[in-house]
């Protein structure tokens, strides 16, 4: 009998701090109607209803509470209030009530500065210099020029060579000599202005490919193309040129490169994706031909509606991809799932194409629950990261559930689970991977996850 009232008191407990964490007042003014002693009740944890509260950004929930005496000095086992829980999580408006009920004299400030991260693919070589994209007389001055830099492209694979005395991947930079039979005898060619070299008025340093030059134009900015060649072209190039190969495939191939070289392909490859898939008017389905430096498509039915107005599939497109650090209501476990494609054994965020008129924040909290079953609260972005396969961004973010159990979807995703923080800071920092593993460092859901359990850069 004491075993079946002790089970009936932890579940009372457990809906009520779970209504609160959801932010559900009603569930909590009927079950405070019948049971309330359970107002200032703790769970394994120490959490009450009201860190609970505090933990997801509920002020409205925080003032009922608060309101019905929940007391706001209680300590949980991690030895915080839920000032401090509001404090840490960033949510001002919750960390304003408490500092107030509590008597402090001036609203409490709370800081969410979130540090900008440079993920892989992020960095680069260049200046884009846009604004020469529509120099036609710049730009064919400058292929010509015997500094311009060429990047080559086969199947969207760039020319890379070893080089160094401890071998390193690294884009063959080449000059016009190199090139110049594809650019005007192969109409198959696609050539992209890419920017102009950060470092400026250098020497052109040809990997293995050739002579140095000292002469520069009146402007002394290196400019760089890239250049996707067919495949008979591709294989005619390696044949004259032993030393270099097309990196392929390119996952995980791509991520040998130096960050940026890294950036400069992600930029390349992703345009060059999109020639690829439009040589064709998506409206009237005319042929097309190539403005801008490489960066626009004209139809060439003069009669076609694209050319009236601004349309999206005149230029290259970027798809916007959420993926997300869930985090248990506890803030001690994280949510990680796999596909079935997946090395055995890894794990990683969660993911998903934003829909059309979709905010980020919603697209995280359905592709969360559609994946897992899990409903999300609150999202905070991160960072982000180019991820050129072929043109996607990847939005990170941090996502607080607001209900722990999973299922899981298998059209979706094969497994899901969650980790504890012990667990992620055992695998990133003594590489056990037994149990599971994550992405490398050069993923932006490694660094998502590095965020979370907040440890140094070098992991």
């Amino acid at each position: 009998m004491a075993s079946s009232k002790r089970n009936l008191r932890q579940e009372l407990i457990s809906q009520f701090h779970s209504s609160a964490a959801e932010g559900n007042i009603n569930n909590l003014t009927i079950i405070l109607s019948q049971y309330p002693f359970l107002i200032n009740e703790t769970s394994e944890n120490g959490w009450t209803a009201l860190m609970y509260a505090a933990r997801n950004g509920h002020p409205r929930v925080v003032q009922f509470l608060l309101e019905r005496g929940c007391d706001r000095s209680i300590v949980n086992n991690s030895k915080q209030t839920a000032l401090d829980i509001a404090t840490f999580w960033g949510y001002k408006h919750v960390a304003t009530l408490l500092s107030k009920a509590m008597g402090t004299q001036k609203p409490l400030i709370v800081l969410n500065k979130v540090e900008e991260l440079e993920n892989y693919f992020s960095r680069t070589l260049l200046d884009r210099k846009s604004e020469k994209r529509t120099n036609s007389m710049w730009l064919s001055m400058k292929q010509i020029h015997p500094d311009t830099v060429y990047i080559l492209f086969s199947d969207l694979s760039p020319l890379v060579t070893l080089s160094g005395q401890q071998p390193e991947v690294r884009l063959c930079r080449l000059g016009y000599v190199h090139i110049q039979d594809y650019l005007t005898n192969n109409d198959k060619a696609t050539l992209i202005f890419l920017g102009v070299d950060l470092g400026s008025k250098r020497e052109l340093v040809n990997d293995n490919m050739g002579e140095d030059t000292k002469e520069k134009d009146e402007d002394g900015c290196i400019a760089w193309f890239a250049l996707g060649i067919d495949a008979i072209s591709a294989e005619e190039f390696k044949q004259r040129h032993e030393d270099c190969y097309f990196l392929h495939p390119p996952m995980p191939a791509l991520l040998q490169l130096k960050e940026k070289e890294a950036g400069v392909v992600a930029q390349a490859r992703s345009v060059l994706a999109w020639h690829s898939r439009y040589k064709f008017c998506p409206t009237c389905g005319s042929a097309t031909k190539i403005e801008e430096g490489g960066y626009k498509r004209v139809c060439l039915n003069e009669d076609c509606p694209s050319l009236q107005g601004v349309h999206n599939t005149s230029y290259p497109r970027v798809d916007p991809v959420v993926i997300m650090q869930v985090l248990h209501p506890d803030g001690n476990k994280c949510l990680l799932g796999r596909q079935k494609r997946f090395p055995p054994g890894m794990f990683t965020c969660l993911a998903g194409f934003i829909e059309p008129g979709e905010t980020i924040e919603d697209a995280v909290r359905r592709e969360v629950e559609e994946e897992s079953g899990v409903k999300v609260g609150n999202v905070q972005y991160i960072s982000c990261q180019p991820w050129p396969m072929p043109s996607s961004l990847m939005i990170g973010c941090l996502a607080v559930a607001l209900t722990t159990e999973i299922k899981v979807d298998k059209n979706e995703i094969e497994d899901a689970r969650w980790f504890s923080k012990e667990q992620v800071i055992d695998v990133l920092s003594k590489g056990n991977q037994q149990a599971f593993f994550v992405p490398p460092s050069r993923a932006i859901a490694h660094q998502l996850i590095k965020y979370w359990i907040g440890m140094n850069s070098n992991l």
